[in-house]
């Protein structure tokens, strides 16, 4: 997808790809070198690399409704490009590939390079190919309109655990250790 195609829709609600498994509508709320940021309900920010994408559709009704609060002040990640964005979500608990398919994946980010992204899936260590990472998602999400109205931004690296199929309950329970184990670690730093 051009990126100056791309720029024109920012603050729109698009539909990124026509249908299937990576099909998304949200808020496009930034476009970078090689990859642009999309709000969604079910999924929170997801960070979408340009050169996957199939196309982007726009209502001409604004019948594209998204049910959240967002915030003015909502703050993501994002870098000049998607390596770099990459770094500064390392040791985040993150989902590779959101179609759920075999390449979907979810885990603590260890590592990012130009080649490659290692991500570590309970007692494994996986390293993605760069070139096969089609979006990524670190657990930012917006409170929706149906949840008792407020606006405010959390971070809720639990919110997976609902999206999670039984294949998945170990990630589950290795997501909370985590969560735990970051809390423990704060507590240390206060």
């Amino acid at each position: 997808m051009d990126r100056e195609l791309m720029n024109m829709h920012v603050g729109k609600t698009i539909r990124v790809d026509r249908g299937g498994p990576e099909s998304r509508i949200g808020k496009l709320l930034a476009v970078f070198e090689d990859y642009f940021v999309l709000l969604t309900e079910s999924d929170g920010v997801v960070y979408y690399k340009t050169n996957h994408v199939r196309s982007i559709t726009e209502s001409s009704k604004d019948a594209m409704k998204l049910g959240l609060n967002i915030p003015d002040n909502l703050d993501f990640k994002s870098a000049e490009n998607f390596h770099k964005l990459l770094e500064s979500i390392r040791f985040q608990w993150v989902r590779i590939n959101r179609d759920g398919g075999q390449e979907s994946l979810e885990g603590v980010l260890s590592d990012a390079n130009k080649h490659y992204a290692s991500l570590i899936v309970q007692d494994e260590v996986v390293r993605f190919s760069m070139k096969h990472i089609r979006n990524i998602s670190y657990g930012l999400m917006v409170e929706s309109l149906g949840n008792g109205g407020g606006s405010s931004s959390s971070t809720n690296n639990n919110s997976y655990n609902n999206s999670n199929n039984s294949n998945n309950s170990k990630n589950s329970s290795n997501n909370n250790n985590y969560n735990n184990q970051s809390d423990d670690n704060d507590e240390d730093n206060d």
